[in-house]
């Protein structure tokens, strides 16, 4: 069974990666398309009746086509809103990639067309004392979305994150940008995102909530890696 996916990761935490994330698997299911979404990894959870449950992972389980459960959806969460290697710390838990892997694989060897991974916080957010989430970005080795929060700073923050995915040997779809909740109007917008175009080696998707997935006519030509599920 060959699946395809896409990795979405941003240049900090709360810049808009579950926004897009549903956006994309949106586009996917309108084009006939079997879908699952995952967040490996989540801090910042609700207590329910069923147990933690993360605002973001849930909107990924709702928005894909497949009804998997919410611990395959997101096997890690975990109840403060901090980094995620000093909450399962707290937690008594130890994150690594070879857990969070071998976690993944209900989702990873599902019978979908197209897989959505979330990352957590940003793309080198840590997982453990030497491990980050660009180490899981490489092992489960989907191209990339970059989404971008729209603020002062996102050009240094853009960059270094942009020059970190390609240190790492990883392809990109392309990046997002993302109007900052905390600063909706920045100032010279315009001019930012021509930078960001002009300083960022990957295609621009658009500006959320105009975002150009509608118009791929193959994801396949812009990179997207497939692989045998069966493999993994």
């Amino acid at each position: 069974m060959t699946t395809k996916g896409y990795f979405i990761t941003g240049t900090d935490t709360g810049v808009g990666k579950t926004k897009i994330a549903v956006a994309l698997l949106k586009t996917l299911k309108q084009k006939g398309y079997r879908t699952a979404g995952m967040k490996p990894v989540s801090s910042g959870a609700i207590k329910t009746a069923q147990g933690l449950r993360n605002e973001d992972a849930l909107s990924l389980l709702s928005a894909a086509t497949l009804k998997a459960s919410y611990d395959e959806v997101n096997p890690f969460v975990f109840e403060p809103h901090i980094a995620p290697h000093i909450a399962a710390k707290i937690n008594g838990e130890h994150l690594s990639v070879k857990t969070i892997w071998e976690a993944c694989q209900p989702i990873l060897n599902a019978d979908v067309d197209y897989i959505v991974v979330e990352g957590a916080g940003g793309f080198k957010v840590p997982l453990n004392n030497r491990e980050t989430m660009a180490e899981f970005a490489r092992k489960i080795n989907f191209p990339i979305i970059l989404v971008i929060g729209l603020r002062l700073g996102c050009l240094n923050h853009a960059s270094l994150t942009a020059q970190a995915i390609e240190s790492y040997g990883i392809s990109t779809l392309g990046w997002v940008g993302y109007p900052y909740v905390l600063e909706p109007e920045m100032p010279y917008l315009h001019e930012n995102i021509e930078s960001l175009k002009e300083r960022l080696n990957m295609p621009f998707l658009g500006i959320y909530p105009d975002l150009l997935f509608s118009e791929i006519e193959s994801f396949s030509r812009l990179g997207c890696v497939s692989r045998k599920s069966a493999s993994m």
